[in-house]
């Protein structure tokens, strides 16, 4: 099933980015001083915050009941390249806490736990703009700079090395949404929903993987210049 989703994943981003770069060789040389005018190029601040939650692997399904997602907070920002009025690559840096908690009596353990971790993350996305719309999906790497893990009311930092019960400081995956950009008082704001799937398995005890579904609400400011414009070389 795994990896049946993970094949769903990467076709969709292959299908979506094989119609966006379709779209940018129909454009003519005439349309250059129209497309100038009209490519996306936005600056947003991230403030926001997130419900994140873990996959368990094989004991998913079990633990399913006993799942609790976490809320931590993303501070970043993002920077939307327009190619083309349809295409843009949409470059994200940010910290984010992500993590997930079981309750007591799990079947892999008697105890409450609550794990959280402190990650900055870069994603780089490709996004293609219908009217008001857009679609994305990309990859991204995320690093792992702290943690800790919560059994019962005791707390303790978690440790990155490969001993057992230790995580890993690497983590990558994929990021899939759409959203909905308007006009509030001549402000440009951003309405966006993203599923972040971990590739990652970041535990070296068990498997572990990072989930998190992103829905966000922000003002985004137009950038004066379009640094990577395919118009500029057709």
């Amino acid at each position: 099933m795994k990896k049946n989703l993970q094949a769903v994943i990467i076709f969709s981003m292959i299908f979506l980015s094989s119609n966006v770069f379709g779209q940018t060789i129909t454009i003519k040389p005439e349309q250059t001083k129209s497309l100038e005018n009209s490519s996306n190029t936005y600056f947003d601040l991230l403030l926001n915050l997130v419900g994140t939650n873990l996959n368990y692997g094989k004991s998913n399904a079990a633990l399913r009941d006993y799942k609790k997602a976490v809320l931590g907070a993303q501070v970043g920002m993002s920077f939307q390249a327009g190619l083309t009025p349809q295409l843009s690559v949409v470059s994200e840096f940010y910290f984010m806490m992500k993590g997930g908690e079981l309750k007591a009596n799990n079947p892999l353990t008697t105890n409450k736990t609550t794990l959280r971790l402190y990650t900055l993350e870069l994603p780089v996305l490709v996004r293609y703009n219908v009217g008001k719309f857009y679609l994305n999906a990309g990859p991204s790497i995320a690093y792992n700079l702290m943690g800790d893990k919560k059994i019962d009311d005791v707390s303790k930092q978690v440790s990155f090395n490969d001993a057992t019960d230790n995580f890993r400081r690497w983590d990558a995956g994929i990021q899939m949404g759409a959203g909905y950009r308007f006009k509030i008082r001549q402000k440009s704001v951003v309405l966006d929903a993203r599923y972040s799937y971990g590739l990652t398995n970041i535990s070296y005890g068990q498997e572990m993987y990072n989930r998190n579904l992103n829905v966000s609400l922000h003002f985004s400011k137009a950038w004066k210049t379009n640094p990577i414009g395919l118009y500029k070389n057709l």
